[in-house]
């Protein structure tokens, strides 16, 4: 059974569909911990409601930045955290944390990286780019995370097509429920060795 750490922003639909994931019994894991950078995020109610163990840990809060990894760190190491994925989590996470656990850090990114990512490429802003282009195709990007915004190794993609009349919400909307199931499956081959943990 491997345990997973969620680091999410805001709502939480993909940490909702990882723990659901674990409960049917399709990810042979357990979500140990959340963790979000907002109070106000429905992701640690999501964690509450399911008896997950929550946590607010803050750069508003925690301003000193080593202070901020050590807690990080002393939270996942307690729950003997396996992996880390970051399900809508809108901050770069500390050296400490990408060092401790490297290679077993993953992010999920609504577009076909390198494509649309990077610094301000988040939620609806990638839907407004990806249309302004032009764009056909869109997609999925699952990728390990390191230093920089949503440039690590990538470990899985899946495409979306854009529509002639899509709106950056109803792109978002359909690339969002192809999301929720990509996650689950990447999660199970990483889960299964066929993508490899640096462990």
């Amino acid at each position: 059974m491997m345990n997973i750490a969620v680091f999410a922003s805001h709502g939480g639909s993909d940490l909702q569909a990882i723990i659901d994931g674990c409960k049917s019994g399709r990810l042979k894991a357990r979500v140990c911990a959340v963790i979000s950078n907002n109070s106000d995020a429905y992701a640690l109610e999501r964690a509450k409601r399911e008896g997950i163990d929550n946590y607010c840990l803050s750069h508003k809060v925690i301003t000193d930045p080593e202070e901020l990894d050590r807690q990080m760190l002393d939270v996942l190491v307690s729950h003997n955290t396996d992996m880390i994925f970051l399900a809508g989590y809108l901050r770069k996470l500390g050296a400490p944390v990408l060092r401790h656990y490297e290679n077993r850090v993953f992010n999920i990114h609504p577009a076909l990286l390198p494509k649309y990512g990077g610094r301000g490429m988040y939620g609806i802003n990638v839907h407004k780019a990806v249309i302004e282009a032009g764009e056909r195709i869109t997609g999925i990007t699952i990728h390990r995370v390191n230093e920089e915004y949503d440039s690590g190794d990538i470990v899985a993609q899946t495409q979306v097509e854009v529509q002639e009349d899509d709106t950056p919400e109803s792109l978002a909307a359909r690339v969002l429920e192809r999301e929720h199931t990509f996650l689950v499956e990447v999660i199970g081959d990483i889960i299964d060795g066929k993508v490899k943990l640096g462990i």
